[in-house]
């Protein structure tokens, strides 16, 4: 279903959205109402349409431009509403799925509905006619402890290997799906692979994203891991998702979202150089004393396997086929931060 032409490329509308109330959907939605296309949401609870379109509102350039904002009932684990959700839309992007704070012990709760979501996703999709689908993966599914140096989107996750954490396995495994039925079913795929994903979140309701930042401005820790990872922000990567769907030729393609790398410590020191009167981490954690901490703490256990590294990965493919210029991770780590305690979501 051909809509408005967008930067000289043929747009798809409506755009089935799924898990509207998500911290990146909703920054999707935004931009995709802002480009004059209409949005059908995704919800497990219709209860929560009002919070998106309040999110939404303050930010959308036409205020008009909710009422091409619509929702559909429909849940990653059941089959009911995905053929409703998909009837007549021109493509679909698909956001939805589990993002947990610490690993669960059992990882089914993450893999099963970050698995068969994806399924019944892409087969509404092909039922109704659809061929257009921008999945929303993650650089997990990219990265692998076992390598080092440099990776890119010809990079793989081992979800059998034995540092891959419930979260990585889930999001591996439902993009290896996702490419394989978008084979078997004619779909034209492109996936989108965030890094650790920052910035200003459009209202309260974000999840577990900005986890980290919050950890590091209650000054809990006295002390950093000796690590650093990938960022983008959230606003860029909205944008990946809207350029894929602008942009033809990214059919068929990975796409890492990623501003850069920076280490925990570098993070800590633009936080404090940006709030100095707050207790902010000074100095990096021993390896050792990382490891007997994380017995305590289940969220650091999932980081032991990266204590020592920097993690690193190409956004050449972002800049070359969408002329993607990211947000500097440091703009990215204190705009969150500015959100965070400016909403009181740190204490002092």
């Amino acid at each position: 279903m051909a809509g408005p032409t967008v930067a000289g490329h043929p747009m798809h509308d409506p755009i089935l959205l799924t898990g509207i109330s998500g911290f990146i959907a909703k920054h999707i939605a935004l931009r995709v109402l802002d480009r004059g296309l209409s949005v059908r949401g995704t919800l497990r609870t219709p209860a929560r349409a009002d919070e998106v379109r309040a999110a939404l509102a303050p930010h959308l350039s036409d205020p008009a431009a909710l009422d091409r904002l619509s929702f559909v009932t429909a849940d990653l684990e059941q089959d009911e509403g995905w053929s409703a959700a998909a009837d007549g839309v021109g493509a679909v992007i698909h956001t939805a799925s589990p993002f947990p704070i610490a690993q669960p012990k059992d990882p089914g709760t993450l893999i099963r509905p970050a698995l068969e979501g994806t399924a019944r996703v892409l087969r509404a999709a092909h039922a109704a006619g659809v061929r257009r689908v921008v999945l929303t993966s993650s650089v997990v599914a990219i990265l692998d402890d076992a390598r080092h140096g440099l990776q890119t989107e010809d990079d793989w996750c081992d979800p059998d290997g034995p540092t891959a954490t419930p979260y990585a396995r889930s999001k591996t495994l439902a993009e290896r799906k996702a490419w394989e039925m978008a084979a078997e079913l004619g779909l034209d795929l492109t996936t989108i692979n965030p890094a650790l994903v920052l910035g200003p979140p459009l209202d309260g309701h974000f999840g577990s994203s900005l986890g980290l930042v919050q950890r590091l401005l209650s000054g809990r820790d006295p002390m950093v891991p000796a690590m650093g990872l990938p960022l983008v922000d959230v606003r860029d990567v909205a944008e990946m998702h809207l350029r894929a769907l602008e942009r033809p030729e990214t059919a068929g393609r990975r796409y890492i979202a990623s501003a850069g790398s920076m280490r925990m410590i570098d993070m800590a020191r633009a936080l404090r150089g940006a709030w100095p009167d707050r207790r902010i981490a000074r100095h990096e954690a021993p390896n050792l004393l990382m490891r007997v901490i994380a017995l305590a703490d289940p969220q650091l256990r999932a980081i032991l396997p990266k204590l020592g590294r920097v993690e690193t990965v190409s956004n050449t493919r972002a800049v070359q086929d969408m002329g993607m210029g990211f947000i500097p991770p440091r703009h990215a780590l204190l705009d969150s931060a500015e959100w965070l305690i400016a909403h009181g979501r740190v204490r002092d």
